[in-house]
């Protein structure tokens, strides 16, 4: 080194000069990937969950090397994700399976802040599902009238109280395909409730959050939920299908903000080639992004 000269740093603001016209040797990535676990492969999912593959997947692999789905590249991600988020639970306040199915219909196209404001008062005026049974959509409506959607929303909580209650005696059922016919439960909400609330890995979360930053860590490439979610159950270990989808959530609230990721201060930066980085020290790739 030159006497008097420091090296340069990338700068902590704004893309790195030269960056996106730059190339990064594969070698060089999979030297940052320390180590390669071993992960089982997920059991066959049941009660019409998307099947994870069972046969070689297809392979993601550029013409450069380089494997977005390579199994040292994902568990470092897992690991790196441990190491940030190792405890992440649930954002929406709850105290049973039935509030938990709640906030969840109500946290559609609305946030887990605003939906925590909303419940308290609303589990005290009506705190059991008979109570929720027993009234019209009508009623409901102001209730839950700045959680966006308000109508469609009352009707599918009112809804979802008396099924429980005509055809499972009161108590939110802990199996897939029940929760399926329960009025305004979607995968995504019975996912929720089962693996929040039960503890069961029958599928993968996928929200807004999940959606956008699985697509930018090239995790997937599409763009329907339920083949996103097809895509993560085939590439994540089953025992971190529950965790898997918190963590990204959070990250998705803390660091990778939709609008202005703070990649600066991402522990997945240099995991990660998406489109729209604010800072990097690797190759971006015109397709990873949401």
């Amino acid at each position: 080194m030159t006497r008097g000269k420091a090296p340069r740093q990338p700068a902590r603001t704004g893309r790195q000069e030269g960056v996106r016209g730059s190339k990064v040797s594969p070698k060089r990535l999979r030297a940052s990937e320390s180590e390669k676990p071993h992960f089982s492969r997920p059991e066959r999912a049941r009660n019409g969950a998307p099947k994870p593959a069972t046969a070689p997947r297809a392979s993601a692999r550029r013409s450069d090397g380089y494997d977005p789905l390579a199994p040292q590249r994902v568990g470092e991600i897992l690991k790196r994700l441990d190491q940030v988020y190792p405890n992440v639970t649930c954002a929406l306040t709850h105290s049973s399976a039935w509030e938990l199915l709640v906030a969840t219909i109500l946290s559609a196209q609305s946030t887990d802040v605003n939906v925590n404001r909303v419940t308290p008062e609303l589990f005290r005026k009506y705190p059991t599902v008979q109570a929720f049974a027993a009234i019209t959509p009508e009623q409901l409506q102001p209730d839950v009238r700045s959680t966006g959607f308000f109508r469609n929303k009352s009707k599918s909580v009112v809804g979802a109280a008396k099924k429980i209650v005509a055809d499972y005696g009161g108590e939110v059922p802990d199996e897939m395909e029940k929760l399926l016919t329960i009025p305004g439960v979607a995968r995504k909400t019975a996912n929720v409730v089962l693996g929040s609330w039960f503890k069961k890995a029958d599928g993968v979360v996928v929200d807004t959050h999940v959606h956008r930053i699985s697509r930018r860590l090239e995790l997937t490439t599409n763009d329907d939920p339920q083949k996103i979610e097809q895509d993560l159950m085939r590439v994540i270990p089953r025992e971190k299908w529950i965790l898997f989808s918190h963590q990204i959530i959070w990250h998705g609230r803390k660091l990778c903000i939709a609008r202005k990721p703070k990649c600066v201060e991402c522990p997945l930066e240099n995991l990660c080639h998406a489109a729209d980085k604010t800072w990097s020290t690797v190759e971006m790739h015109p397709k990873a992004k949401a």
